[in-house]
């Protein structure tokens, strides 16, 4: 039997619809289900707002295929029309809805509806491909989106879109995060007016907030919090732990060895931190499986994740790529290099553990710089983070282990030069990434260590960066012997034969081949360029407005009317003009009557 809360829902729910839930062990519903489902089922506009992990996914996807049923029933479904589109972020979550999408469409009385994955990281033509064929329900990322409605004319996917019943923007504040907002209004412009659209979110921002008042009617906003004080969920324990900063990663593993984890998530920086660290933890954690995904990889990512999911005793390397609506109920640990750069993600960096009712716990290292975080983020996002060393054991970090571990760091990079180029960028490209942090009042670049972060990241050497002063170089451990870096070979021998040919060339020439110098080359601090950055916006924009006043100005002065009488006189002139032309009067005639000798 269905659990009654299901089948309590007005209007009722459909068998087929009951049938999947009850299939997929889904015996309650959560508040967000209870509370939305039935505001689209009575066919209202809707903006949602739920922790993450509460839900929300079969909160738009039942009420979306009771739209279908329903539809089917007053006349059979088109096969080349598409009756419901949803949008989400990254095409990990975009699959993820599909999937869901697919066990519902698995009884017999759902299988005559179509389904497609429209994402990038592919051919568009297979999308094209898909769409001739048939989908009743996309499930897209915004730009593949934008590109088949605006770029495809072929196609008229406006066309088959004209009776659309149901949008839905998946974690809607994410897609206006990641710069979709232009996307977005582009799509919209594409969309009838005559539409259910539904808006769900982790979180409200004010970005959110415009798109509602221009892509909804009337929209009933749903709140659904714990009953707590926290906007996590309960079974969520929060920590951090101060730690220095040439010993993070050495605490950081220690916690990994002595700590069981069936799955887990380790949240980096950047792209370039991703690809370093998953070539160099390995030796440090033989028994656990190492996996890394972001961003710039397109084809990978899918592949990944999948192994991810059904390994155990393993660990993915991500960067904020994942940190939205990725639902793996086994993931028992969220791990964190350091605070994101906009404080709301950490919210859905930790709701990635503890999902579906389960439990989960994440950890934050903070430098003792960052301390004052803890509260900021209490107050900031209601996440209270709760002090490791004192709730838990003590992780004790000897010399000898700092001594053993930097060797091996130093020993990986000596033996392959695209390990110590990965190390080079991972540094830099944190270090940036550092100073655009938004709570850049608590977390200051200035206040970091440089030299000791670059000890933690094991490097050979500092990279040249104006940044780097003689306090940093004084506080950097680099080998204990001196390094011939020219003697550094790749371990990939087409790569190394390249390296050699040029240094030859370098040799003879003292100018390294093929290096082409950047028009704009960075001579100057980060914190500097940023600031001159500025200084051009707000001078432009005083340029823009001087324009408009000018420009509302000349069109503020009255243009005398032309009269009539005017009118008719240049009517007559030119009369006369083509009848000179014609020769149907003489020069002196025209010459007379044009008054030419006054």
């Amino acid at each position: 039997m269905v659990n009654k809360d299901w089948a309590k829902i007005t209007p009722a729910l459909s068998k087929p619809v009951l049938s999947c839930i009850n299939k997929q062990g889904f015996k309650t519903m959560t508040p967000i289900q209870a509370a939305v489902i039935p505001l689209i089922l009575s066919c209202k506009d809707v903006v949602a707002e739920a922790v993450t992990g509460s839900g929300k996914t079969l909160a738009f996807v039942v009420p979306l295929l009771e739209m279908l049923l329903k539809k089917q029933k007053d006349s059979p479904l088109r096969k080349d029309f598409v009756y419901a589109a949803i949008i989400s972020p990254t095409r990990e979550l975009a699959t993820q809805i599909y999937t869901v999408i697919q066990q519902f469409l698995q009884e017999p009385e759902l299988s005559h509806v179509t389904l497609a994955l429209l994402v990038g990281g592919r051919a568009v033509e297979i999308d094209v491909e898909t769409l001739q064929k048939g989908a009743h329900i996309t499930v897209c990322t915004p730009g593949r989106l934008e590109d088949l409605l605006s770029e495809r004319k072929q196609l008229n996917l406006a066309g088959r879109m004209k009776e659309l019943e149901i949008l839905v923007l998946d974690e809607a504040d994410r897609l206006l995060d990641l710069g979709f907002s232009a996307t977005l209004t582009t799509i919209l412009q594409y969309l009838p007016r005559q539409r259910r659209t539904g808006l769900f979110s982790a979180t409200q921002t004010k970005e959110l907030q415009d798109l509602v008042r221009a892509g909804l009617r009337n929209p009933v906003v749903v709140s659904v919090k714990e009953k707590s004080t926290i906007s996590t969920p309960l079974l969520l324990e929060n920590y951090y732990v101060i730690v220095e900063s040439e010993d993070k990663f050495l605490f950081l593993l220690n916690f990994i060895r002595n700590r069981k984890i069936a799955k887990g998530l380790f949240f980096l920086p950047t792209c370039a931190c991703v690809d370093y660290w998953a070539d160099v933890l390995p030796v440090f954690l033989p028994g656990i499986k190492i996996f890394a995904i972001h961003g710039k990889m397109k084809l990978k990512r899918s592949k990944i994740l999948s192994k991810f999911r059904e390994a155990d005793n393993t660990i993915l390397l991500c960067t904020d790529l994942l940190a939205r609506g990725l639902d793996i109920p086994e993931v028992e640990w969220v791990l964190q290099w350091e605070p994101p750069t906009n404080p709301s993600a950490l919210v859905h960096r930790v709701g990635r553990t503890a999902r579906g009712g389960a439990a989960g716990c994440s950890l934050l290292p903070l430098l003792p710089s960052e301390d004052t975080y803890v509260p900021f983020i209490k107050s900031n996002q209601m996440v209270e983070l709760k002090d490791w060393r004192q709730s838990k054991d003590e992780i004790k970090i000897s010399q000898k282990l700092r001594e053993k571990v930097l060797s091996i760091l130093h020993s990986q990079q000596k033996a392959d030069r695209a390990i110590l180029d990965k190390g080079q960028r991972a540094f830099v490209s944190h270090m940036r990434a550092y100073t655009k942090h938004e709570c850049n009042l608590l977390l200051q670049f200035k206040d970091l260590p440089l030299g000791h972060i670059a000890t933690s990241y094991g490097l050979l050497k500092l990279p040249l960066m104006p940044e780097i002063k003689q306090e940093h170089k004084d506080q950097f451990i680099g080998p204990k012997e001196e390094i011939d870096f020219n003697s550094i070979p790749y371990k990939d021998k087409q790569k190394e034969a390249s390296r050699l040919q040029k240094l030859e060339e370098y040799k003879k020439s003292g100018v390294w081949p093929s290096k082409k110098k950047k028009k704009n080359a960075q001579t100057q601090p980060w914190e500097q360029t940023k600031q001159n950055k500025e200084e051009r916006k707000q001078k432009r924009k005083k340029r823009k407005e001087l324009k408009q006043k000018e420009g509302e100005g000349k069109r503020g002065k009255k243009r005398r009317v032309v009269t009539q009488e005017e009118l008719d006189e240049l009517a007559a002139d030119v009369a006369l003009l083509k009848k000179l032309k014609k020769r149907k009067i003489t020069d002196e005639q025209f010459d007379k009557q044009f008054d030419v000798g006054d």
